[in-house]
C-alpha cells in the first residue's frame, strides 16, 4: 500500500506491505485523516516528546530515527477482520476508531508510534473493540474531527465551566477553534477568542466565538470589563471586608449569615475560565499576569520547550491551574454523537484537503498561521496541491 512515512524529519510517499489484521483487529480502507498539531511537533521534535512520555511511563512513542506513519484523526471503511472478531459491523461500513492498539499489556498510539502505523496511508489497522460506526448523514470530513473535537470536549469538561461563566480562549489554531466550538455546544453564553492572525480570528467567529480580539490591539480580558471581576488583591479583600461590615449591622450573628450565604454560593467570586491553546513559552506567564483574581486556567496547548512562570503571582491571585490531555472513550463516543446531531459547529475547522503526495505541502502550510486550520488527507486524491474541503 501507499503511505506517507516520516523519518529524520523527512516526509516521503513510500510503498509498504499491506497490513494484515490480527486477532480482534479490523482493516480499514482510509477515507480521511486530519493533520494534527501533534504530527507537526513529532516531525521535528519526536525525541523530546518521547523522552517526556518515557518519564511518565510510556516508552513506545515515535523516535526521529524510526520510520513512522503518522495519522490518528481518521475515518475509514471496514475492509477486513482478523480472527476472533465479532464482525458486527458489515464490510464497507464507514467507521471511526480510538487511535490505540493493544498487545498484551502494551498499548500504543496509532500514528505516533512505530508499533502502530497510522492513517497517512491507504489502509490502517484498528481494534474492533475501539471502533464506532459513523451515523448516517455525517460526512467524512466532519467524522474525521471526532478525535480532535474529543480532545476539546475533555478540556471543556476539565474546566468545569458553568453556562453563566465567561470563557477566554487564547490561541485560535485547531485546538483553540475546537475548544470554542465545544464551549458553545456546552451552552457557555460568552466566549472571547484571541489570536494575532486575522484569518484565525475569522475562523473563531465562524466556530461561535462571541467576541474576537487581536492581542496586538487589546487584551481579551478587557473585553469582559463590567462583569465584576476583581483585578487586584486590595479590591478583592475590600469586597470581602465590606460584606462583613454590612452583615454586622443585621440582628443575626454575622458569621451565621455569612455561612448561609456561602452554602448558597452567593459569596463565590466572579471569575472567567481561561483556556491556553497556544503551547509556546511565555504564554502561561502572560495569562497568569493578566488574569483576574480566582480565575481558572486550563492548559490545552502543548508546549514542548521548558517554560517558566511566577508561582507567587498565581498564589496571590489564588488562580486555579489545570492541564488537559486526551479524552476518555465515553467523550470520544459523545463527540461523535454531537457531530452527527449537529450540536457542535465544527465544520469551519476543515479548511482543505490533500492527497498523500501533498502531505509535505500541507505541513508547510500549517506550520504558520494562515488560511488553514485543519487539512484532511484523502488517499484517494491525486496531486500535491491543497484543494478545498471535501464532502463524501
Amino acid at each position: 500500500m501507499r503511505a506517507v512515512a516520516c523519518q529524520d524529519g523527512n516526509l516521503e510517499v513510500v510503498e509498504l506491505a499491506d497490513p494484515q489484521p490480527g486477532p480482534g483487529q479490523v482493516l480499514l480502507e482510509v477515507t480521511g485523516c486530519g493533520i494534527c498539531g501533534s504530527d507537526l511537533h513529532a516531525r521535528h521534535h519526536a525525541d523530546a516528546q518521547a523522552d517526556v512520555l518515557a518519564e511518565v511511563g510510556y516508552a513506545g512513542f515515535a523516535r526521529s530515527s524510526q520510520q513512522v506513519v503518522f495519522g490518528h484523526e481518521f475515518t475509514g471503511r471496514v475492509a477486513g477482520y482478523g480472527q476472533d472478531a465479532s464482525r458486527k459491523v458489515p464490510l464497507g461500513a464507514a467507521v471511526v476508531a480510538l487511535p490505540l492498539r493493544t498487545n498484551g499489556r502494551d498499548i500504543h498510539p496509532i500514528g505516533l508510534s512505530s508499533h502502530a502505523p497510522g492513517a497517512y496511508a491507504e489502509a490502517v489497522l484498528v481494534e474492533e473493540a475501539f471502533m464506532f460506526r459513523i451515523p448516517d448523514g455525517l460526512t467524512t470530513e466532519l467524522a474525521a474531527l471526532t478525535e480532535p473535537m474529543a480532545v476539546a470536549l475533555h478540556a471543556v469538561r476539565r474546566s468545569e465551566i458553568a453556562r453563566k461563566d465567561a470563557a477566554v480562549v487564547i490561541g485560535c489554531g485547531p485546538v483553540g477553534l475546537a475548544v470554542i466550538a465545544m464551549l458553545k455546544a456546552s451552552g457557555v453564553s460568552t466566549v472571547v477568542a484571541s489570536d494575532f492572525s486575522a484569518g484565525r480570528r475569522a475562523l473563531a467567529s465562524a466556530c461561535g466565538a462571541d467576541v474576537v480580539v487581536d492581542p496586538a490591539e487589546g487584551s481579551p480580558i478587557s473585553a469582559l470589563s463590567g462583569r465584576g471581576y476583581a483585578t487586584s488583591m486590595s479590591a478583592g479583600a475590600l469586597a470581602g471586608l465590606g460584606a462583613m461590615k454590612k452583615l454586622r449591622q443585621l440582628p443575626l450573628p454575622w458569621d451565621l449569615s455569612l455561612r448561609v450565604l456561602e452554602s448558597l454560593g452567593a459569596t463565590k467570586p466572579k471569575r472567567p475560565v481561561i483556556f491556553e491553546c497556544v503551547g509556546l513559552p511565555g504564554v502561561i506567564e502572560s495569562i497568569l499576569t493578566t488574569a483576574p483574581l480566582g480565575s481558572r486556567v486550563v492548559i490545552a496547548g502543548v508546549c514542548m520547550q521548558p517554560d517558566t512562570f511566577r508561582p507567587a503571582v498565581a498564589i496571590n491571585k489564588e488562580l486555579d491551574l489545570r492541564f488537559a490531555v486526551g479524552y476518555t472513550p465515553l467523550e470520544f463516543h459523545d463527540t461523535l454523537r454531537m457531530l452527527a446531531d449537529g450540536k457542535v459547529k465544527a465544520g469551519p475547522l476543515v479548511t482543505g484537503s490533500v492527497g498523500l503526495e501533498g502531505v509535505g505541502t500541507a505541513f508547510d502550510e500549517l506550520g504558520s498561521p494562515g488560511q488553514h486550520a485543519k487539512i484532511v488527507i484523502d488517499p484517494r486524491l491525486s496531486g500535491n496541491t491543497i484543494g478545498p474541503a471535501q464532502s463524501h
